[in-house]
């Protein structure tokens, strides 16, 4: 059975969602990829205690890591690319190249952008922390605003 819970970040209203195995979700309130039927709302159901725990000391500066269990369902591409994207470190980023490259398959840039973009949970599987190969910030799907305001808290952006 599926839970769900709301978390209010200082970036916006998130919706997570898990079940007893991991997390599967934290979306946005503008993301229009979340399921429509999330479960139940249940603010006391364990992993989504902890999310809220980890997403409240990242948002206060004393985290940089998560270490929540996950219960991703995607395609194998998919799960290869979003295991990828979870080991670029706190204040880091890297291009779609490198994520390509980090895949072992560096001719599947777009596809990698489009696994990029289907990540189900923002922020814990930090998908803010890819950008263009020209050092722009390319799209986000909780909104490139959002994106900016993460890699500043991260301090990747300076001003």
């Amino acid at each position: 059975m599926n839970h769900y819970a709301y978390f209010k970040s200082p970036i916006g209203m998130l919706t997570l969602q898990a079940n007893a195995q991991g997390l599967l979700g934290v979306w946005f309130e503008t993301q229009n990829s979340q399921p429509e039927n999330l479960g139940r709302l249940d603010k006391q159901q364990p992993i989504l205690l902890q999310t809220i725990v980890q997403l409240e000391e990242y948002f206060s500066g004393t985290r940089e890591y998560f270490t929540l269990p996950t219960a991703l369902t995607g395609t194998a591409f998919q799960l290869r690319v979003w295991a990828a994207l979870a080991t670029i470190p706190f204040g880091k980023t890297w291009c779609y190249q490198e994520l390509a490259n980090a895949i072992g398959n560096p001719k599947a840039v777009r596809a990698v952008g489009l696994a990029n973009s289907k990540n189900p949970i923002s922020i814990i599987i930090p998908c803010h922390r890819v950008i263009g190969k020209n050092g722009k910030l390319t799209g986000y799907a909780g909104g490139i605003e959002r994106k900016q305001a993460l890699l500043k808290h991260e301090g990747v952006i300076l001003s």
